[in-house]
């Protein structure tokens, strides 16, 4: 086989490769989050199966630096890109097979286009880890988020986190955000752009409807521990079965109503 032809045939081998590239990105975000990502502290000492996680008074107005602000930013968003790129992998393949049927004479322009899809999906979640990072900020200085364990010390804020998320979670917008989750063709057919300009645009705009999908499901980090492994990985495969389940509109509204119930619980303990 001449090296043309190699090249060629490993190029239409592209969703493999770009399934390998994201199985990576995840690994390696992953393994980030475990080591600490960049806090210093241990994730086993902030890990916990205990639901409510034990209150610690919090001294609360801890002084954050900027570079403490890098590092909780970051920490935010390499979680989401942990959290979430396994449940937006249908949709990046799927696109990867597009661009590749689009250019069908020179399969390798293809690979600019899906990482300015890819770009703008994870741009997409930087902007709410930003906001998620300010918030935190708040909760630290108000004493309602433990600044080492980094999860609620008020039943009444998890309360409200688990209940509006419950609301949410019944709410038409969820849905609407949900099902264009849930169906990559048709996402890809109504929103098609040229190029990798409309690459970014397309990946930003998958990326806001999946934002919109499951920011309500994030901001529970805020009761079970941003940095609690098992609120992380349980999360992560809520969003995956949501997603891809022949049903998974019907486990988004059990799960509100059970956050709801919980939410309840909480605000009257």
């Amino acid at each position: 086989m001449s090296g043309v032809s190699a090249a060629e045939a490993l190029l239409r081998r592209d969703r493999l490769l770009v399934g390998a590239c994201l199985a990576v990105i995840c690994l390696l975000s992953w393994i980030y989050l475990v080591a600490g990502a960049g806090t210093g502290m241990s994730t086993v000492a902030m890990t916990t199966w205990e639901f409510p996680p034990p209150i610690y008074r919090s001294s609360g107005g801890g002084d954050w630096s900027f570079a403490y602000w890098v590092i909780m930013l970051l920490m935010w968003w390499v979680m989401m890109i942990a959290m979430m790129v396994p449940s937006a992998a249908p949709m990046i393949l799927l696109y990867t097979r597009v661009q590749r049927h689009a250019l069908e004479g020179n399969p390798g322009d293809a690979a600019v286009p899906v990482l300015s899809f890819l770009s703008g999906y994870l741009l997409a979640w930087f902007v709410f880890s930003l906001l998620a990072t300010a918030m935190q900020w708040g909760f630290e200085r108000a004493g309602l988020v433990h600044g080492m364990m980094m999860w609620s010390t008020s039943h009444t804020l998890s309360g409200l986190f688990l209940l509006a998320a419950g609301v949410y979670q019944l709410s038409p917008l969820k849905n609407r955000c949900l099902q264009h989750c849930r169906s990559p063709a048709a996402f890809l057919s109504a929103h098609w752009r040229r190029g990798s300009a409309g690459a970014l645009r397309m990946g930003v705009e998958h990326g806001l409807y999946c934002v919109g999908c499951c920011w309500s499901l994030m901001l529970l980090l805020f009761v079970g521990g941003i940095m609690n492994l098992v609120w992380i990985a349980g999360l992560a495969i809520f969003v995956l079965l949501e997603k891809l389940l022949p049903r998974g509109d019907w486990l988004a509204r059990a799960s509100g109503g059970l956050m709801i119930a919980v939410g309840g619980y909480l605000l009257s303990a």
